[in-house]
């Protein structure tokens, strides 16, 4: 069979795993058909409800098969420091320089403002991953520990989320071989790991850790999870604590995860990261009793999730941290019997049962609510809400009141089911409409008062007429987009010739009036006399001019582009001038003109670009640089390119924007113009 690349249909290996049954099989599983087991990534669920029975006894007995032919022994589960990644329900991915967890305006970290949020949305956060290199890295060769070690106050950001109650995990990048050097991988982990008190690691692009690296981190850290990106091998769920259930496609009748099953300690967190619509990985977490990945910052671009999937994941964490020790070591039975009307109106549930209590969590498949009878031997009468969640819990007979006769956390587990229905937070919410976001060019601040005598157009500058003009603008296509809205919509894993290839897009606009920009970029000489003429200091000193030396240019080069400045300090330089940055518009249509020359060593430029959508800030940067970090595909692209050339930088903070390779020029309004004035924009 041949198979053909659809990016909006799973791929064969992302699709349910059908388990064999008797009448077609002929008897019990062979060994064959339980090694082919090991490597599903759900157990398909079967349609016809009198085949579900030998389902089970053939999931039950291929955990027993495979857990003997692996050796499975469980330790890793047992140690005290990692017991609480079974109950982490929640883990947000969030960019270091997410607008909700740092404000560019007070140059800080707020772990208080996306807490908040995240209370409010989704119930409270079990973890998070701190988010800290890609997309950015290639720019210069700054390399992952960088990134995270360059940081001002990272670690107290790490201990905010500690006194929240939350455990981080730190990203590492096995790709990332390109940049500058320093010990090896396991040593720089290792000891990053140690050093900010992290508490699990996720191990980008990957599956699995190698054994080495396990150990080496156990040492630094005892109890260290490891969660891998996708498929955790059988055989690995000995020694990785979680894993990912990105690019997990359920079957019609919900399945059942492959590493949950054979060890129920096993936290897994669905994740669909271009997905607007979260309701299948949202139910087959909550039948199988484990988490989700909330993602809506996907390197720069915006996927935020709907009301009814923010709800839901309020009403399943609730119930589901009630019912840890219930969904943790309780008599699991996926696809219990339920009433007749409800199956047919798309209802499954699981069934959850110890010392005297039994939990169904129920999901609708359906498009239409189902209120009435839910069970095959009760008579509750309970709404599913369309596309949604219910839950069901009983006590055993006789009890007297809620806590009597039940375990310690049984009255907590029937009060968070009946909050479902009577908290108003934790109502269903039908809203599924994906709530966008629209960047938006973010208008700098008035220019300096302290021009220079001289300030105006430099002589050596390219003039551009007033007009309309259109440009082609060529451009990768990176996970970061561009301009606006997400570069996949509802894809299920982007593989090329979808992922970074080259594309083109057009701007049109027009020049109200002509425009004056540098032939050249700012130099250091420039630079050092724009700093002796104000005392310029910025706001923020961290990498500021590193490449100099006591506050100097090093001897030869001081006719090289000045770099180590962020934006700021760049529209500060310009303002003295009596100028501006250019738009990324005019420096393209300047950089098409005679006359327009690099510098040497090449440098990005920055351009007057600076968006926000409110979460995420980029810039587009334009020209290219000398350097190019080598060996992966992954890394923001180097070399010189021709003025239609374009990236987007999404932007840091707390001077880590600096870098040895992006300078800038500047532009002017010719006198006596009028700058053209965009009402779509927004003061900064």
């Amino acid at each position: 069979m041949t198979y053909t690349f659809d990016p909006l249909v799973p791929r064969p290996i992302d699709r349910p795993t059908d388990v064999p049954l008797s009448a077609a099989a002929g008897g019990p599983l062979t060994p064959e058909q339980s090694v082919a087991l090991d490597e599903a990534k759900i157990f398909a669920g079967p349609t016809d409800p009198a085949d579900r029975p030998e389902w089970r006894e053939r999931l039950t007995a291929w955990r027993s098969d495979a857990r003997e032919r692996h050796g499975y022994t469980g330790t890793a589960y047992d140690r005290p420091e990692a017991a609480w990644a079974a109950g982490c329900r929640t883990v947000a991915q969030v960019w270091l320089w997410d607008e909700l967890l740092y404000s560019f305006e007070e140059g800080r970290f707020t772990p208080e403002r996306f807490l908040a949020d995240a209370r409010e949305r989704f119930a409270g956060l079990d973890a998070v991953v701190l988010w800290h290199a890609y997309p950015v890295i290639g720019i210069d060769d700054r390399n992952q520990w960088d990134y995270y070690r360059d940081v001002p106050g990272i670690a107290g950001l790490v201990a905010a989320f500690h006194d929240a109650g939350l455990h981080v995990f730190v990203d590492y990048n096995p790709w990332d071989t390109g940049t500058r050097r320093g010990d090896d991988d396991l040593t720089e982990l290792a000891a990053l790991v140690r050093d900010l008190g992290a508490d699990g690691v996720f191990l980008d692009t990957l599956k699995k850790a190698e054994p080495e690296l396990v150990a080496r981190l156990e040492e630094a850290r005892p109890g260290i999870v490891l969660e891998g990106e996708s498929k955790l091998p059988v055989e690995r769920i000995e020694d990785h604590s979680s894993s990912w259930a990105q690019f997990f496609a359920d079957s019609p009748v919900p399945g059942v995860l492959r590493a949950h099953w054979y060890e129920r300690r096993h936290m897994q967190h669905h994740v669909r990261r271009w997905h607007r619509d979260h309701t299948e990985e949202l139910q087959s977490a909550w039948l199988n009793g484990v988490g989700v990945m909330v993602w809506e910052v996907v390197f720069g671009v915006w996927v935020g999730w709907s009301a009814r999937d923010a709800a839901t994941v309020r009403r399943m964490v609730t119930v589901q941290r009630a019912a840890h020790e219930l969904l943790t070591t309780g008599a699991w039975t996926p696809l219990a019997e339920l009433a007749p009307e409800a199956e047919a109106a798309g209802v499954y549930a699981s069934r959850w049962e110890a010392g005297g209590v039994t939990l169904w969590t129920l999901v609708n498949r359906g498009d239409a609510d189902h209120a009435g009878p839910v069970l095959a031997d009760g008579d509750e009468r309970v709404t599913v809400p369309a596309r949604g969640i219910a839950a069901i819990v009983r006590s055993v007979p006789g009890a007297a009141e809620p806590g009597t006769g039940e375990p310690a956390w049984g009255a907590g587990l029937r009060a968070a089911v009946a909050a479902l229905d009577t908290d108003p937070e934790l109502r269903h919410d039908a809203d599924a409409r994906f709530p966008h976001r629209l960047a938006r060019r973010l208008r700098p601040v008035g220019p300096d008062a302290n021009a220079a005598p001289d300030a105006g157009p430099d002589a050596d500058a390219v003039v551009l007429p007033a007009g309309p003009y259109a440009l082609t603008v060529r451009y990768r296509a990176r996970e970061t987009g561009m301009y606006q809205g997400a570069p996949y919509v509802d894809e299920w894993k982007p593989l090329p010739p979808r992922l970074h290839d080259a594309r083109t897009l057009q701007r049109d606009g027009e020049l109200a009036a002509p425009v004056a920009v540098g032939a050249t970029e700012v130099t250091n000489a420039q630079f050092a006399a724009f700093l002796d003429a104000t005392g310029y200091a910025p706001a923020e000193p961290h990498r500021f001019l590193a490449h100099w030396v006591n506050g100097r240019p090093v001897p030869g080069a001081e006719d090289q582009p000045v770099t180590f400045v962020d934006l700021e300090d760049a529209r500060a330089y310009c303002a003295w001038r009596g100028g501006r940055l250019p738009t990324e518009d005019e420096w393209q249509l300047a950089g098409q003109e005679q006359g327009f020359r690099r510098g040497t060593p090449a440098v990005w430029n920055w351009t007057e670009s600076e968006h926000s959508d409110g979460r995420t800030r980029y810039v587009m940067l334009k020209g290219g640089s000398d350097y190019r970090a080598e060996g992966s595909d992954w890394y923001v692209e180097g070399g010189r390119h021709a003025p239609d050339y374009a990236v987007k930088l999404l932007l840091p903070g707390l001077g880590l924007a600096r870098g040895a390779t992006v300078g800038f020029r500047c532009a002017w309004d010719v006198p006596g113009a009028l700058p053209v004035v965009d009402t779509t924009e927004v003061t900064r």
